[in-house]
C-alpha cells in the first residue's frame, strides 16, 4: 500500500520532475536534455545483443569513480560479461565513457515511475542489479525482485540521519529492504542500521568500503609526473581545491589571496564540482586581483590560479599537488571523496562538514592523513603552515596513503558476493 501512495505521489508531481530535469537543469547543462527517453525506460535493446547484462547503478561522478575499480576487476575476472552502467547525471555519464570507453554500455536510470522501471527491466533483461551506496528506488527494486532479478546493494552506507528519514516511512522502507537480495556494507554500524530498518540479518555482509581500493595506474602516475614538471617550477607550493561549490569558491579564492602574501609563488588549482560552474568561477577570478588561466586552453603562464575546467583529470591534479582541500566541506554539502588525493600520497585539508564520508574521515584524521579547518581563515593559515614546513606537508601525505593501504580489500570481498549471483556460461 505504501508503494502505491509513493507511486501516485510521483505521478502527480511528474510535470515538476520533467520541468526540473529538462528545463531548469537542461538550461545549465544540455546533457540533461540528451537521451531524455531513457528517463522513462526507453532503452535501446541493441545495446546488449540479446545477452543479459549486469547493471551497475552509480548516481553520479563520485559513485562512478568509486565503482570503477570494482567493475574493472569484474571485467578482468569475467571478460564475457555484458555490463550496463546507469547514472542520473550527464557528468556521471561522461565519467563512465572516460573510464570505460566502449567496454560497457551506459544509460540514464529511469525515473522511479512504475511503468518506466518495468519497461527498463523488460528491455534490458538484466541478470543482476548492483546498486551503489544508498540509491534505493522502491519501484525499481520491487519490480526487479518480482522478476527474480537479484538486487545487490554494494558499498552500502547509511547515516544516522538517513536512517531516521527512512523510519518516517517505515512501511515503504520495509518494502525496500524486502527487495534486497544481499547487502555489502562499509562496517557493522551501517549493517546494523539496515537491519534495524527491516533487512534480514542473513542478507547483510560487512566488506569495508571499496573507495579505499584505489591504486594509481601507471598511466595516471606518468600523467602526474608530467603535470608536476609543467606546474612545479622550482618546487613551488601547489594546492588543489577539488569539487568546490558556490559560496565555497569565494572562500577558496580568499584563502589563496592570504597565502600569496606569504608565498607569492604559490599556485591554486581550483576544480569546481559541476561543469556549469566553470564559467562562473572564471567570472569570479576575472573580478578579483588574481591572475588565472584555464586548464582546457593549456596555456599556463605562471598565473596565480589554474581553473581546472576539464573532466576526468582531478585525480591526477591531486597527485601533482603539495596538499589538497576537498570541497563541499566548508559549506554544508557533506564533503566529497578524500581518498582520490590520499591514494597519491597527497594529504587532505577539509572543512567540518564531512557527513557524506563519515566512513572515511574518522579513520583518515585518526591516522593523521587529514586535518580539519573551520573557515577560510583557518584554511589559509593551514596552507601557510604547510608551505613553510614541507616535511609536515609530506608527512600528512604519507599518513594519508598509509590509511588507504590499511583499509583495502573490499573489492575482493564484494566480488565474491557478486559472483554468487552471476549466470555464467560455461
Amino acid at each position: 500500500m505504501a508503494r502505491i501512495f509513493y507511486s501516485l505521489a510521483l505521478i502527480i508531481i511528474s510535470p515538476l520532475i520533467v520541468f526540473y530535469l529538462y528545463v531548469l537543469r537542461g538550461k545549465k547543462n544540455a546533457g540533461y536534455r540528451a537521451h531524455f527517453k531513457e528517463r522513462f525506460g526507453f532503452i535501446s535493446r541493441a545495446l546488449f545483443s540479446n545477452n543479459k547484462p549486469v547493471v551497475f547503478h552509480c548516481a553520479s561522478v563520485g559513485e562512478v569513480l568509486a565503482a570503477t575499480p570494482l567493475i574493472k576487476a569484474l571485467q578482468h575476472e569475467q571478460p564475457q560479461l555484458n555490463i550496463l552502467i546507469t547514472c542520473n547525471t550527464p557528468t556521471g555519464r561522461e565519467q563512465v565513457t572516460a573510464q570505460f570507453k566502449q567496454s560497457v554500455a551506459v544509460s540514464y536510470l529511469p525515473i522511479d515511475f512504475p511503468m518506466a522501471t518495468t519497461r527498463f527491466l523488460k528491455r534490458v533483461k538484466p541478470q543482476l542489479l548492483c546498486i551503489l551506496e544508498t540509491e534505493l528506488w522502491p519501484n525499481l527494486m520491487a519490480n526487479a525482485h518480482k522478476q527474480n532479478i537479484p538486487v545487490l546493494v554494494v558499498n552500502a552506507r547509511l547515516s544516522e540521519k538517513s536512517q531516521q528519514g527512512y523510519e518516517k516511512v517505515a512501511q515503504l522502507t520495509r518494502s525496500i529492504m524486502q527487495s534486497i537480495t544481499a547487502l555489502a556494507s562499509h562496517d557493522k554500524t551501517d549493517a546494523n542500521r539496515f537491519i534495524e530498518l527491516g533487512l534480514p540479518a542473513e542478507k547483510s555482509h560487512v566488506t569495508g568500503s571499496i573507495k579505499f581500493d584505489i591504486t594509481p595506474t601507471t598511466t595516471q602516475l606518468d600523467k602526474v609526473a608530467s603535470l608536476k614538471q609543467y606546474y612545479k617550477k622550482a618546487e613551488r607550493f601547489i594546492w588543489v581545491a577539488g569539487s568546490t561549490h558556490p559560496i565555497e569558491h569565494e572562500l577558496i579564492l580568499d584563502a589563496h589571496q592570504q597565502l600569496l602574501k606569504k608565498q607569492p609563488d604559490a599556485l591554486l588549482i581550483i576544480a569546481p564540482r559541476h561543469p556549469e560552474q566553470f564559467d562562473k568561477v572564471a567570472e569570479l577570478l576575472t573580478q578579483s586581483t588574481l591572475s588565472f588561466s584555464r586548464r582546457s586552453q593549456n596555456n599556463y603562464q605562471n598565473e596565480h590560479v589554474l581553473l581546472a575546467d576539464t573532466l576526468g583529470e582531478l585525480q591526477c591534479l591531486y597527485g601533482a599537488a603539495s596538499v589538497s582541500y576537498i570541497g563541499g566541506s566548508l559549506i554544508r554539502r557533506g564533503g566529497h571523496n578524500p581518498l582520490e588525493s590520499a591514494a597519491f600520497s597527497v594529504g587532505v585539508i577539509t572543512g567540518p562538514h564531512t557527513y557524506n564520508f563519515d566512513h572515511v574521515y574518522p579513520e583518515l584524521t585518526k591516522l593523521k592523513g587529514a586535518c580539519v579547518v573551520e573557515n577560510a581563515d583557518e584554511l589559509a593559515q593551514q596552507l601557510i603552515t604547510f608551505s613553510q614546513n614541507k616535511k609536515a606537508c609530506q608527512t600528512l601525505g604519507t599518513k594519508a596513503a598509509q590509511c588507504v593501504a590499511k583499509n583495502q580489500g573490499a573489492i575482493k570481498k564484494t566480488l565474491t558476493i557478486i559472483n554468487q549471483y552471476l549466470e555464467l556460461k560455461q
